[in-house]
């Protein structure tokens, strides 16, 4: 599945093959071999070995892969680059996002999701998206809430900026919209889907997880559902071939932005 059409991250930690393997075999709309905050220092090393192996264990016909390497700056981030490079990937994903961070990958490769998770990171999410080689930006709320001092709410009020910020940079940039911040309750579904919803409402498109019991509600809740298809047809389909700027469809007045957003409905509907 490629970037623009991925609705669940789901994040497995790359020094462990049984884990690698159950996500690869998961729901997930693309799986994220992690390198870097699921593995010790000390495993580094060790942990390109096992996602090496559990990649090519699998076909095609498994969830996108991708592997989030090590933050540019890091002592493993040359060697992360390197490994990637020798990986057939559908994108890697770079932690501590920022433009000089985002060029130090180099001109070549897979898509980025680059990970906007500091303060300076937020600041210059537009610069980030804006990079040739990214496809999506992800928020990441821990290692911002803890740079920032943001505690956190049921109702998720504290990354309302951020969550903004971040979909109005993508959308600005010319990006599909963003993936939304890791429920770290994986036991909590009625939040996941609440969170969900909001993210969504904000703009975006997709959400990281950690567990595959957060995938059905992710991928559910960033799909249309079968009313919003259906409006978005009849929209589409009184404005086919007509040449006025506004029209009345079902009793409401519809303008071409409101086609537009029809469109890009149907568009998810079909990936």
């Amino acid at each position: 599945m490629e970037l623009p059409h991925l609705r669940s991250l789901l994040f497995a930690p790359g020094n462990d093959g049984r884990k690698l393997a159950k996500a690869l075999a998961s729901a997930a709309d693309a799986v994220v071999c992690d390198l870097e905050d699921a593995v010790a220092p000390a495993g580094k090393d060790a942990a390109r070995e096992v996602v090496a192996q559990a990649l090519s264990e699998t076909s095609g016909a498994e969830p996108a892969r991708l592997v989030r390497i090590n933050a540019a700056g890091t002592a493993w981030f040359a060697a992360d680059v390197a490994f990637v490079a020798t990986l057939a990937l559908e994108g890697l994903v770079l932690p501590k996002a920022s433009p000089d961070a985002v060029e130090a990958l180099g001109p070549d490769g897979p898509p980025v999701v680059a990970i906007v998770e500091t303060a300076m990171g937020l600041r210059t999410a537009f610069e980030i998206a804006s990079q040739p080689r990214v496809a999506a930006l992800l928020l990441g709320s821990v290692d911002l809430g803890a740079e920032v001092g943001l505690e956190t709410r049921p109702d998720g009020q504290e990354i309302l900026y951020a969550r903004s910020k971040v979909a109005i940079d993508s959308t600005a940039a010319g990006l599909r919209g963003p993936f939304d911040v890791v429920h770290l309750d994986f036991e909590d579904e009625a939040g996941l889907e609440e969170q969900c919803r909001l993210a969504r409402a904000l703009g975006f498109r997709g959400k990281a997880s950690i567990h595959p019991a957060q995938l059905e509600t992710i991928n559910r809740v960033f799909a249309p559902s079968e009313q919003e298809i259906e409006w978005a047809r009849t929209v589409v389909d009184a404005f086919e071939g007509q040449s006025e700027g506004v029209l009345a469809v079902n009793g409401t007045m519809v303008d071409r932005p409101v086609v537009e957003r029809a469109r890009r409905v149907l568009r998810e509907a079909g990936r």
